[in-house]
């Protein structure tokens, strides 16, 4: 009767332990996940015909970060912003960039430089100030960022 006592108690003692252990891992898993990075991305691009393989590459990055995957903004400078004005051109771009949850912007900058009005601009077209400054500020805030 003893040994039945002993070991009842041994299986109870070990049955709420495995519990304990359990819940600690549930919740050092949701602490994890709660803290994982987030990772944020910024590319500057001089040309219009850089914007499919960009999107093409946000696309693949979204997919392999999950749901790591943060923001994505483009932003376009330089005399190619004269080029955004052609919404047929632009369009479809700007569709497959809201479609994945990223943003493209056209620099303020580069506009006022080579004399295209904003309101020439599709609707979709976000505009930053100066897209130079946009980027490197991104990039202290820690996005991820690349040139071309």
């Amino acid at each position: 009767m003893k040994k039945l006592v002993i070991s009842s108690l041994l299986f109870v003692i070990g049955f709420f332990g495995l519990q304990a252990q359990n819940s600690l891992s549930a919740v050092n898993h949701t602490e994890k996940v709660a803290t994982e990075e987030v990772n944020n991305y910024v590319v500057l691009t001089r040309k219009i015909p850089q914007l499919k393989p960009i999107l093409l590459a946000a696309e693949q990055i979204k997919k392999e970060d999950g749901r790591n995957f943060g923001k994505f903004e483009i932003v376009v400078c330089g005399k190619t912003v004269r080029k955004m004005t052609d919404s047929q051109s632009i369009q479809p771009f700007l569709e497959k960039a809201k479609k994945l949850g990223l943003k493209i912007h056209a620099c303020g900058f580069s506009l006022k430089k080579f004399g295209v009005n904003q309101k020439d601009l599709p609707r979709d077209l976000d505009v930053v100030e100066n897209g130079i400054y946009f980027n490197l500020d991104l990039q202290r805030k820690g996005y991820k960022s690349i040139e071309l």
